[in-house]
């Protein structure tokens, strides 16, 4: 999407969350040997649906002003699930007593919060009003 996307900010939101998720896999593998298992990749049919949609606009959208506002809808959607999933994991991790995966899945929760909040800013900020047709 940061490819794909024309205002240089959510360029550079996108690119900056790309790089925040390699830390969120690392604390996912931290986590993984608190409770001694082996981390594993796994499909999500969910995320799948969620990037579909995002190829989606891309190719509908491809050169309109309309654009980045869908990109940024599609990657607000993503941040929404991972936001549910993060806060679960951490409140089964409070549950079960495991404290220091608690703390790590709760960094990845505040970072995946702020994403989410940077592109709501973003959006109606300037994303989406250039995304509004001009006034003949």
């Amino acid at each position: 999407m940061a490819k794909a996307a024309s205002s240089p900010e959510l360029k550079q939101a996108f690119e900056k969350h790309r790089d925040e998720t390699e830390t969120h896999v690392d604390r996912l593998a931290d986590v993984f040997e608190m409770i001694g298992k082996a981390p594993r990749g796994k499909t999500c049919d969910a995320i799948i649906g969620i990037i579909d949609e995002g190829k989606s606009i891309m190719a509908e959208f491809e050169g309109s002003p309309a654009l980045d506002a869908g990109l940024l809808a599609a990657a607000q959607a993503v941040e929404h699930y991972e936001i549910s999933r993060y806060g679960t994991l951490k409140a089964w991790a409070q549950q079960l007593g495991l404290g220091n995966a608690a703390k790590l899945l709760d960094q990845t929760l505040t970072e995946e919060l702020r994403t989410d909040q940077a592109l709501s800013q973003l959006g109606e900020s300037k994303v989406n009003k250039q995304a509004q047709p001009k006034a003949a």
